[in-house]
């Protein structure tokens, strides 16, 4: 699939003129068409970079939150809690995962209806691969230096704790 030739203007610039004549200023709506058009933006570079690992960003995360936990395997439930997403989601996530043998299932002994996943030594070399490549195009970011990056986070924070991602006491 070849990119799109890149437009001569910017159309959420102009969208947003054509919105103040029509309907008054409204910031807040050009602020989030720039966020969902980054949001689409990162996740092609980053979804491109992770592909030849099989993976999607969305398991790639996944994987590294096993990393992340002591013994390399969380249940299914709080892979879901951590990653905000659906129990669904997550299912469909780490059953991939499983299939290309990246994963593995087994019984949650602490909880009879529960599932662990643990990550397997193949997980643990395709995410440090993986992770290498991404921070080496820093997840996309490449046009901020660090500041800035931390600017964006600062700044994305209210909307998060406004959202109840996390206690922020």
């Amino acid at each position: 699939m070849s990119k799109p030739l890149s437009l001569a203007f910017d159309p959420i610039a102009r969208a947003e003129e054509l919105w103040k004549q029509r309907w008054g200023s409204v910031p807040s709506m050009a602020a989030i068409t720039s966020i969902m058009r980054a949001q689409q933006i990162l996740l092609a570079e980053v979804d491109a970079v992770v592909r030849p690992y099989g993976l999607t960003f969305a398991r790639y995360e996944a994987l590294v939150l096993l990393t992340f936990s002591k013994a390399g395997e969380l249940p299914m439930s709080k892979i879901g809690e951590r990653l905000m997403v659906h129990p669904t989601s997550v299912t469909n996530t780490v059953d991939r995962l499983v299939r290309s043998g990246l994963v593995a299932k087994r019984p949650n002994p602490n909880d009879g209806r529960g599932t662990l996943a643990s990550i397997t030594d193949k997980g643990r070399e395709v995410v440090e691969s993986a992770t290498r490549d991404l921070m080496a195009m820093d997840f996309g970011l490449g046009a901020y230096d660090a500041e800035e990056c931390g600017e964006i986070f600062a700044i994305l924070r209210p909307l998060r704790v406004a959202a109840k991602d996390f206690d922020d006491a």
